[in-house]
């Protein structure tokens, strides 16, 4: 026990294991340098909708399978289903939500407070990601899409959010 003891002490003493020099390099390539960091594509400012069945309608259309953005229209009334930026289909929107507690929290002067701390220190970030040619950081906004089928009515439910905002759609099935 006392060999432990001592041992631990020798080797956690501060001259012998000086502090680590940040930020640390690895084969000469800083971090966020690499191609991969720089020339990446944006993310995408919609929910992921992931089908993974083929959905037909009455009129012989169907959609594949696959990975698609699911945009709300600006006067909330259908939802876009895009692949690749181009539109595949429109769904109608039959019910639309917003938080009304978020725009409570949002108006407070201590949230107002804290998000000008963020806003700063982001500022700081993001000048030093532009000195090496990364792309800037912004604040997140929490998206969710999902698709679900409904037997007892035979559609497809699409559930949305995005925000303070959720929405509700379906497709006959």
């Amino acid at each position: 026990m006392l060999e432990g003891v001592y041992v631990n002490g020798v080797f956690n003493h501060p001259s012998l294991r000086p502090d680590i020099i940040s930020p640390q390099e690895t084969s000469g390539y800083y971090f966020g340098t690499q191609a991969i960091y720089r020339y990446s594509l944006k993310d995408s400012d919609y929910p992921t909708l992931s089908l993974a069945e083929p959905i037909f309608d009455g009129n012989g259309e169907v959609i594949p399978p696959g990975h698609y953005e699911l945009a709300l229209s600006d006067e909330k009334d259908f939802f876009i289903l895009m692949q690749s930026k181009n539109p595949r289909a429109i769904i109608p929107v039959f019910q639309v939500d917003e938080d009304v507690n978020e725009e409570k929290r949002l108006n407070d002067p201590e949230y107002k407070k804290s998000l000008k701390k963020q806003e700063k220190a982001r500022k700081e970030t993001n000048e030093k990601r532009a000195k090496v040619g990364m792309p800037p950081d912004e604040p997140d906004i929490f998206m969710e899409a999902s698709i679900e089928y409904i037997k007892k009515g035979g559609y497809y439910l699409i559930k949305y959010q995005r925000g303070t905002i959720k929405a509700w759609g379906a497709i006959r099935g």
